[in-house]
């Protein structure tokens, strides 16, 4: 939360599987174009929670499989670990010490052992503060009577979570994903930094308690789960506040930030034109999603091989301006656009995407940017990876920017199998 000197402009807050997630979509479309919104829009006033009930080690192996953004704060195993600063992932040891009173791990797997119903869950769902199984509905309902009793008897006070007719956590009373969020809303304000908006966004069970933060607008995604939907027809069908989407996983999310009028709402995948590729406000992070979205679209064969698309990203850089390759190859920018002349469509077959994340803006002179982000190719379903600095100037009586320099740097050991294809 260290990122942002004043309150966001909104916290947005959303579980991952079936909600940003979209498992049923192999292309990832939605989280995609949910991607290159929030880069473009969102990223440098606004502060992206994940809260999902995956385990820390379940939520990153999900991060190494899905071209998921980098978060400013991870909500993990159902409320129950709180870890912040994005990449570094710094668990935070107050929440952590408070979910310690009145809890006992050692208690509640000698209790919960005395229901054979209950399956406890791989170890990669286990953490210290979350004790899972898989049970069926009818089972976890008579669990539910008569287990927080018996271990409040042993002085462990518990809450019990039960979603997706199969999961069922026992966790610390003031963890879940409600408390974990009323946590970190209470500890945005203790430092001047409320939120201007709040939305939640979820799919099952677990997510309900996120919806009765009062000051958060929320989104249940249409492919919501039965019991989310019942929560919702008993609890909130007449909050004005609380919405059904039409749409589903990234794309209810996107809807939901159009109906609250929450802020952009058009994603660049969707609004990118590409006939007159011309970004009509002065803005840096808007600009270079919108010019790798370009050279996306031409690796994807997305548009037409035309000569005009070259001079379309050539007009948008200086003559002189120079890429420095990963490789620590360097030529100017106009060589490097004229080598893509033999990679139009060949990335349709290898399902080609790109997508930036972490991108920030620094006006170093009045005329001046420098644009920071990551880059991620995603090529036969391997990812590469680079860090970017982009150094862009105000020309023309400051009616466009102008690329002046990219450096690049490969990140986490990724390479290029072929340098040739690596442009950008």
């Amino acid at each position: 939360m260290d990122r942002l000197d004043g309150p966001p402009r909104l916290l947005l807050v959303t579980d991952l599987d079936c909600t940003l997630v979209d498992h049923d979509d192999p292309e990832n479309t939605d989280l995609l174009r949910f991607n290159a919104l929030w880069e473009a829009h969102y990223r440098h006033d606004s502060l992206l929670v994940y809260c999902t009930g995956r385990s820390m080690r379940s939520y990153l192996s999900l991060r190494n499989k899905k071209p998921l953004l980098t978060p400013d704060i991870a909500i993990t195993s159902v409320g129950s670990e709180i870890a912040h600063g994005g990449e570094s992932m710094v668990s935070d040891d107050v929440w952590e010490a408070r979910l310690g009173e009145m809890w006992s791990r050692e208690i509640v797997l000698e209790e919960t052992s005395k229901f054979p119903q209950l399956e406890p869950q791989p170890d990669k769902s286990q953490e210290q503060h979350k004790v899972s199984f898989f049970v069926g509905r009818e089972h976890a309902l008579e669990i539910m009577k008569v287990l927080p009793g018996r271990l409040l008897e042993r002085g462990v006070d518990v809450k019990l979570v039960y979603s997706n007719d199969y999961a069922f956590d026992v966790l610390p009373k003031g963890s879940g994903k409600g408390g974990a969020l009323t946590y970190l809303l209470e500890k945005l304000e203790s430092e001047g930094k409320q939120p201007t908006n709040i939305l939640v966004c979820g799919d099952s069970g677990n997510d309900a308690e996120l919806f009765n933060v009062p000051q958060a607008y929320g989104v249940m995604v249409s492919n919501s789960h039965k019991e989310l939907l019942q929560w919702h027809e008993e609890n909130a069908k007449d909050n004005p506040k609380i919405i059904l989407a039409s749409e589903r996983c990234g794309a209810g999310m996107i809807e939901a930030l159009q109906r609250f009028n929450l802020g952009p709402n058009v994603s660049p995948r969707d609004g990118l034109d590409t006939e007159n590729f011309h970004v009509e406000v002065l803005d840096p992070a808007n600009e270079v999603v919108q010019f790798y979205l370009l050279y996306d679209k031409w690796r994807c064969g997305e548009v037409e091989k035309s000569d005009k698309y070259l001079e379309k990203l050539k007009s948008l850089s200086s003559p002189l301006g120079m890429f420095v390759h990963p490789s620590g190859v360097e030529k100017t920018i106009h060589e490097w656009i004229d080598d893509l002349v033999n990679l139009h469509g060949e990335g349709k077959e290898e399902k080609f995407r790109i997508w930036l994340d972490r991108v920030s803006t620094s006006l170093i002179s009045p005329e001046t940017w420098i644009v920071k982000f990551d880059k991620h190719e995603l090529s036969d379903g391997k990812v590469r990876s680079c860090s970017t600095r982009v150094l862009l100037s105000c020309q023309e009586e400051k009616e466009k920017l102008t690329w002046m320099h990219i450096q690049q740097s490969w990140l986490d050991g990724s390479c290029s199998d072929d340098q040739d294809k690596w442009i950008f």
